[in-house]
């Protein structure tokens, strides 16, 4: 094959804008743990036109907003060559990414709307990763590999997993799939050019009262095995490209110590996930560390190592022709024949009473619990005078679910959820790659894996190595099996075009694997295209206005200073005079806030060894009154940091008023003074 590997930055801004994935209003950017990076990888025939593209991206998911405007600056750019059916996007599913990305009502609600400041950095980094990935194809070779990776996910919903059918349980060791599937791609001299892994774990290590913009513990594992490869370079930089993408997460938790009552200690692993005292609001899962950072670490080395293992001994060579299938569909509205008598069909849109509860990595707000099958009648009203009741035929469709949010049904200022939906398949050679827009639970994966799998068998392609990348295209929420469903947890809830969706996407999947089986992706009907909203920017985010230091001070002034000398081990902090970090966002794409630098004697000057993209640097904002703020820059220093002089600086953007009707942005810097360290 011809191969490409691309990396670039997609972290928008890092402040007051809410993070996505808890939906949590609370929960909003308040600086910068590490760098989000959208990661590309491109495979094309050397002597044919076929190629596929497969982006894996640090956000929470893709939505069909980033989707649409990503295809259209591919197709300005390189006309037919990159296409919705060749083109997979996944988001790693981190919920500490900002929001906003998103032309679908719901998400408004706790994004404050559409941010174009966000949307923006992640549509521009993912078409850059494309192109640095295009830019540098190269005659290569890729290999598979598989593995099993153990201590670093439970299932966060086991009731709901016991409802499956006894005998399809008997056939699987564990809850969870523990497998990892790892992609290795080297060039034709065998120089190391990049890798994807897959593995099924939600990015949760970081809670929701977490407000520094992160990758979580996939992003730490990318972080680790890019530094590894990429040696003497800064994080971020090197043209080793490492993505440990997301797969069937949806019922899979990284906090492996299981639920426990914050109030009182005890376990709280029972169907409601809810406490004695305090109910379901004081239900959370722990980690594996003493705080969700050290959590988020152990998480993220555990794939790392893994994934290290499988690269190195990864044998199997990829080989055989490139294919891609895509169709739109109308979720809403898909006719499913579970067998020859009985037809059952998919429902609009709508989330039960139970996805207000939240899980048990980061529970909702109004003590809901998780398994209502009943509605609530104080809700239930509140529901009615907002937002209207469901219709008979919808409450119908969803049953045993009661409807707390009727989307399908809410169309004000425009949709609510998605109706017309992606599905795809990309196969390179042996390997399969479904592109699922949404978070299967583990079983619901299985059943869509073996399905295919069976598809290409029964057509002459059997041995195909099928896997699911997850969050890709657009988001449709969980989407569990028909039993599950039954129980009605959050996940059960979160399905949202019914108890037979799964079946729904069985089906589907399996039309595209036998197209391809068969080379008859061309007559595939393309269905109806979704819709791209004129929203241009709908937001409660506060406007950026003109900004002040303290008196007799200047932005970028030390207000509390670093001590003189450090070991390693313990933590480097000062603070100064800041301005907002959305300065910078609106300013340079890629700007960085901070670097630690180190004092070389030899050439008498300050060598960076460390920037913002580091995960041992913490970067926070906080907004104080008059148009003041402060930014407090932190080191971690870690074991075996060569001792010597340091430094710490911070690099911003402060909103300055010219005169009545212009307010310009203005960079300024700071340092601390030197430190030791012994």
């Amino acid at each position: 094959y011809l191969v490409g590997v691309g990396r670039a930055d997609c972290t928008g801004p890092v402040a007051q804008v809410p993070l996505m994935g808890y939906a949590n209003p609370d929960q909003v950017g308040g600086g910068l743990l590490s760098r989000l990076y959208s990661r590309a990888f491109i495979v094309a025939e050397p002597e044919g036109s076929k190629r596929v593209v497969f982006v894996s991206a640090d956000i929470g998911m893709v939505s069909q907003r980033v989707r649409l405007e990503v295809l259209k600056q591919l197709r300005s750019k390189y006309g037919e060559l990159y296409r919705q059916d060749n083109v997979i996007l996944s988001g790693t599913h981190t919920h500490s990414g900002p929001g906003g990305y998103f032309q679908y009502t719901l998400f408004w609600i706790t994004s404050k709307g559409l941010v174009q400041p966000t949307l923006k950095s992640i549509v521009n980094g993912i078409v850059k990763s494309i192109d640095i990935a295009h830019e540098n194809m190269k005659k290569g070779r890729l290999f598979i590999n598989r593995g099993t990776v153990e201590n670093s996910q439970i299932n966060r919903s086991p009731f709901s997993y016991l409802a499956n059918p006894e005998s399809e349980r008997s056939r699987y060791s564990s809850n969870t799939d523990k497998e990892m599937v790892l992609l290795k791609m080297v060039d034709e001299d065998g120089h190391e050019l990049g890798l994807i892994s897959w593995f099924a774990v939600h990015p949760v290590s970081m809670n929701n009262s977490n407000h520094l913009v992160n990758s979580d513990n996939v992003g730490y594992a990318s972080y680790l095995f890019e530094q590894e490869k990429n040696k003497g370079m800064l994080p971020g930089e090197g043209s080793f490209v490492a993505a440990f993408a997301s797969s069937n997460l949806g019922d899979v938790s990284p906090n492996t110590r299981g639920p426990f009552c914050a109030n009182t200690g005890e376990s709280c692993d029972n169907p409601q996930s809810t406490c004695p005292i305090g109910g379901a609001a004081m239900c959370m899962a722990k980690g594996p560390g003493k705080d969700m950072f050290e959590s988020t670490r152990i998480i993220g080395q555990n794939l790392y190592l893994k994934a290290k293992e499988l690269y190195e001994k990864a044998s199997q060579e990829v080989t055989g022709p490139l294919s891609s299938a895509h169709q739109w569909v109308k979720m809403s509205n898909v006719s499913v024949e579970l067998n020859a008598t009985h037809t059952v069909k998919t429902c609009k849109p709508a989330l039960g009473h139970s996805f207000a509860a939240g899980t048990i990595d980061g529970v909702g707000a109004f003590n809901f619990t998780q398994g209502s099958v009943e509605g609530d009648p104080f809700w239930d009203q509140i529901r009615d005078q907002l937002l209207g009741e469901p219709s008979n035929e919808t409450k119908a469709c969803h049953k045993p679910k009661p409807i707390l949010f009727n989307t399908g049904e809410m169309t004000w200022p425009h949709p609510w959820h998605p109706d017309i939906v992606d599905v795809q398949i990309a196969a390179i050679g042996s390997l399969a790659i479904l592109a699922v827009p949404g978070e299967f639970t583990t079983m619901s994966g299985r059943r869509l894996r073996e399905a295919v799998q069976s598809e290409f068998d029964s057509h002459g392609t059997p041995g195909m190595n099928v896997v699911i990348a997850g969050l890709c295209n657009v988001y449709t929420h969980y989407i569990t099996t028909y039993e599950e469903y039954q129980l009605q947890r959050y996940e059960a809830a979160s399905t949202i075009y019914g108890p037979h969706t799964l079946s729904a996407y069985i089906q589907l999947y399996r039309g595209l694997a036998k197209a391809i089986a068969l080379n008859g992706t061309q007559e595939l009907s393309p269905g109806p295209e979704p819709p791209l909203f004129n929203v241009t920017s709908l937001t409660l985010l506060p406007s950026l206005s003109a900004e002040s230091a303290p008196a007799n001070k200047n932005f970028g002034d030390v207000l509390e200073e670093v001590r003189q000398e450090y070991r390693e081990r313990e933590v480097a902090e000062v603070t100064f005079v800041g301005a907002n970090p959305r300065n910078s966002a609106e300013n340079a794409t890629e700007h960085n806030f901070l670097t630690v630098e180190r004092y070389s004697n030899i050439s008498s000057s300050w060598r960076v060894v460390l920037n913002d993209a580091s995960w041992d640097t913490r970067f926070y904002w906080s907004k104080g009154t008059r148009g003041q703020s402060n930014v407090t820059i932190e080191w971690h220093i870690p074991a075996g940091t060569e001792p010597g002089v340091y430094r710490l600086r911070y690099f911003g953007h402060y909103k300055k008023r010219v005169n009545l009707f212009r307010v310009i942005t203005v960079p300024f810097e700071g340092s601390s003074s030197a430190f030791q360290i012994t």
